[in-house]
């Protein structure tokens, strides 16, 4: 079965958004952007989010099986709807994300959150799964999402009840293992239980300031190196 994975959005409009708009930021993802060039917004996003955002992007590369003309992994923006993950995005771009509130009745959120969903459960077809790698107890996402995916929008069932840093920490486990998470429908789903047990810390070694994002699987691949040879 072909799978694409629809990723929540990061705050565009917080603390860290402003360090990249700073002229005095001296890390490589901020001269980049504001020399005027473009960086794939899954990388900015994940500099914007930390843990979390880059656990749904580097989990959705790696478990995406979209159709032809698909790509693996689409974000919610607030102001044009699903867009790629990998789809190069400007600091303009950022200040327009910022302008517009992410509310269900925002209809500059709304509108083209809508048409770009039914662009894409056309383009994707009928046996395409879609799994929403973000919060399903709000409205923001996944009401407007089940509009034209309905019975197709999944989600990880291992998220029930995990803060946003214990789910990014899971997704990168999960690519670091090669082991897919479960997944379960939205429609008909218990949206809130009980809060599992903490992971255990571990560190990916992961400069996001750069703006690029290495694959935890590599990660892993070489410490077994490693220890293989000891």
């Amino acid at each position: 079965m072909h799978r694409v994975f629809i990723l929540s959005p990061a705050n565009t409009g917080g603390e860290r958004a402003a360090l990249l708009y700073h002229q005095r930021a001296r890390f490589a993802l901020a001269r980049q952007l504001q020399r005027g060039e473009t960086v794939p917004l899954g990388e900015v996003f994940s500099f914007l989010s930390g843990l979390y955002f880059r656990g749904k992007f580097t989990y959705s590369v790696f478990f995406g099986r979209p159709p032809k003309k698909v790509h693996p992994a689409y974000v919610i923006t607030s102001n044009s709807g699903l867009l790629p993950a990998t789809q190069p995005v400007s600091l303009q771009d950022l200040r327009a994300f910022s302008e517009v509130p992410i509310e269900p009745d925002e209809l500059r959120y709304r509108g083209p959150l809508l048409k770009s969903a039914k662009d894409l459960a056309a383009r994707a077809g009928s046996e395409c799964q879609f799994v929403l790698l973000g919060s399903i107890g709000t409205k923001k996402y996944a009401e407007l999402l089940l509009e034209h995916l309905a019975e197709r929008l999944f989600f990880p069932s291992a998220f029930i009840g995990r803060g946003d840093m214990s789910r990014g920490g899971l997704l990168l486990r999960s690519v670091a293992e090669s082991q897919e998470l479960e997944y379960v429908p939205v429609i008909g789903s218990v949206r809130h239980g009980k809060r599992p047990g903490k992971l255990p810390p571990r560190s990916w070694g992961y400069k996001i300031t750069e703006g690029t994002t290495a694959s935890p699987k590599a990660k892993s691949q070489q410490a077994v190196a490693i220890s293989d040879t000891t």
